[in-house]
């Protein structure tokens, strides 16, 4: 009598305070769950653990919770707040959170095979056997613990479950239930958040690599996440089909292998304690939307060699580097610029981020180089989070990231009054950030940053607005004030005592807004620029290769003479003969492979285009009558099929 009292004092908000209580109650099932695999693989988590470590880990674990409650549980939320029927509600609601403990609970013992948390890959991996209800029973009776445990929360759950009773009684429908459908309106915004994983702008929906931001190594991401998330965010994301193209692995590894044996002499292997050859730093520029086509330098013969660029001080710095005469990224957005430019992994069929393939083993320039001493930083002006470049970065070897809650507490700059209001902290701030940060690290040190300026909406600093006025396309003026941003951080950077015992390397994350035909067709809107700069040799030099953006890491590789196998797709841009140098990407189902002086277009199965580089509005399609065309499909070939047997198999790494 008294529950009904209160029941009936809620009125209105009755079936929404239940459903608040019941979904308490499905925290607490994920909470005990994330505690029950911990103990399960503690060996596997122990020799990290701390207090620490385990409450970021939890606290990361409820942001992937919020999101698998909500999403599972949408049917019986609406079912018990726009229908009379509370009785099925009630079912509802303890088969969907069952369903999800069992999950999370099986699981637990799965890992041990998988070192991972479940994605639906798993039903395409056992979908030939015939004995997996053997396996399943013989699991049940070794682990009767969590069986009795899962048996014992079902029950509570069924005990506790919280009825909202007949708290329509004495309104009319025509009142209730209207009612409800506002209260649900007002409740969208916050699921919605709850399920993207934040409020902010640039959080995008959260998949299974974000967990790499709560995780020290790969195999925590596990513990961070849960099964019913990974397996939703995976339905119907059959990513990686390996192609049987060559019938073995040796046949393949003739003609493209992404593993990569030392090949150049190491000056300086006589010395004593030099393992790895000259200890140069490094230091990576990815510049935001910053496309071949903005850079003057890069476009001496377009518009009859009248076109000057927007980009002045990049063109003086291009003056002193190497570049190449074709240049390409790897994807058309940022989140498939990261893992191309840092671990060598190209953008094929869906961004590596979003795939299940994230979770791999991964390596990438900050690992290798980290286990060689070096200190290592990622620099991001956004919020951290972001993008997902946080958890990748992590994963893949940086030892601190720096974002915008990193420069705000920096009293030396102006804090959120550099901020852009939208994205990051504006280029300008941010990278002399980014140049006095690194000269309170200890050498010999590799970092990155990605900046954020030259993106849509397409803003700049209002004191810049007389400046930089608008012209041509919108981008323009963003690419002007990111230019000049770079190059005041050269001029800081330059007054630095590391400066000339570093390499520097600068490209975009991917191209963006063109008003030149040649950089809007299908190969064009990949041209990308890639910058090497050493200041110890400021000698400029265009060399006639082919470049990409996978080509990084093995290229710094071979400028630090390192003298170990690492796995890289790309190749040593400086040490491979012009004619063997070579780019791919992969447009809207079509490999693009360029070679020879040429662009194969491949779409899996055969060539469907084939245009001469010099061809620059791709208006001739040679298709048959190219000579090399056979030896450019069994190469592309070699990368796809590589690609997608060492994504399903977790080896990307030598």
């Amino acid at each position: 009598m008294k529950r009904e009292g209160i029941i009936k004092r809620l009125g209105y908000f009755a079936p929404i305070v239940t459903v608040l209580c019941n979904l308490a109650m499905a925290y607490v099932l994920y909470f005990l769950a994330r505690v029950v695999y911990l103990l399960v693989n503690f060996h596997y988590f122990e020799q990290s653990l701390s207090a620490f470590r385990l409450t970021e880990i939890f606290k990361g674990g409820l942001v992937f919770d919020t999101a698998a409650i909500l999403v599972t549980n949408i049917p019986y939320i609406v079912l018990l707040m726009l229908t009379p029927w509370r009785k099925a509600a009630k079912w509802v609601f303890v088969l969907i959170n069952s369903a999800a403990l069992a999950a999370n609970l099986c699981d637990s013992v799965y890992f041990q095979y998988t070192m991972r948390r479940t994605t639906t890959t798993v039903f395409g991996e056992f979908r030939n056997e015939n004995n997996l209800a053997g396996v399943f029973a013989t699991e049940l009776v070794h682990h009767w613990y969590l069986v009795l445990l899962f048996a014992v929360l079902v029950f509570i759950v069924w005990k506790l479950y919280r009825d909202p009773g007949k708290a329509n009684q004495g309104h009319c429908w025509w009142k209730w239930y209207p009612s409800q459908v506002i209260l649900l309106a007002l409740m969208a915004p916050f699921v919605v958040a709850g399920i993207r994983g934040g409020f902010a702008t640039a959080v995008r929906p959260i998949t299974i690599s974000n967990a790499n931001q709560y995780a020290d190594r790969p195999i925590e991401a596990a513990l961070v996440l849960n099964t019913p998330f990974s397996l939703y965010r995976t339905i119907g994301k059959d990513v990686f089909v390996v192609p049987a193209y060559f019938d073995s692995e040796a046949e393949m590894e003739t003609v493209y292998s992404p593993v990569h044996h030392p090949t150049t002499p190491d000056p300086s292997s006589q010395e004593e304690g030099s393992a790895s050859g000259i200890h140069k730093n490094v230091v990576i520029l990815i510049v935001e939307s910053f496309g071949r086509e903005y850079i003057g330098a890069l476009n001496k013969t377009l518009e009859n060699g009248r076109y000057k660029g927007y980009t002045p001080c990049v063109d003086s710095l291009i003056a002193k580097s190497i570049t190449f005469s074709h240049s390409y990224c790897n994807g058309r957005k940022s989140i498939d610029g990261m893992p191309s430019i840092l671990s060598s992994i190209p953008m094929f069929v869906e961004p590596f981020f979003l795939t299940p393939a994230s979770m791999n083993h991964v390596s990438g320039i900050a690992s290798i180089l980290a286990e060689e001493g070096y200190q290592t930083a990622f620099f991001h002006g956004a919020q951290r989070g972001s993008m997902g470049f946080q958890a990748f970065s992590r994963a893949t070897g940086f030892q601190e990231y720096y974002g915008r809650e990193d420069y705000n507490e920096d009293t030396r700059f102006g804090g959120d009054q550099d901020y852009d209001g939208m994205w990051a902290i504006w280029d300008e701030p941010f990278l002399q950030y980014y140049a006095m940060k690194m000269s309170e690290m200890k050498e010999p040190f590799m970092t990155a940053v990605f900046t954020a300026s030259s993106h849509h909406p397409y803003q700049i600093p209002e004191k810049y607005k007389t400046v930089y006025p608008e012209e041509g396309i919108e981008i323009h003026k963003c690419i002007r004030y990111t230019d000049m941003s770079i190059g005041r951080f050269f001029e800081t950077a330059s007054r630095q005592p590391w400066f000339k015992n570093t390499i520097f390397v600068m490209t975009s994350d991917h191209t963006n807004q063109s008003d030149h035909p040649f950089y809007q067709t299908d190969i064009g809107g990949f041209c990308s620029p890639i910058i090497i700069y050493d200041p110890s040799r400021p000698e400029g030099e265009v060399q006639d290769k082919i470049a990409q953006q996978i080509d990084i890491l093995p290229t710094v590789m071979g400028l630090l003479h390192y003298q170990k196998p690492f796995f890289a797709f790309g190749i040593d841009l400086l040490n491979t003969p012009a004619e063997d140098t070579w780019a791919v990407n992969y447009l809207n189902g079509i490999y693009q492979y360029v070679k020879h002086g040429h662009v194969l277009q491949f779409d899996g199965q055969q060539t469907i285009g084939m245009y001469d580089l010099t061809d620059s509005l791709m208006q001739n399609n040679l298709t048959g009558k190219v000579s090399q065309q056979q030896q450019m499909e069994l190469e592309v070939k070699a990368i796809i099929q590589q690609y997608m047997e060492r994504m399903i198999q977790d080896r990307l790494q030598p």
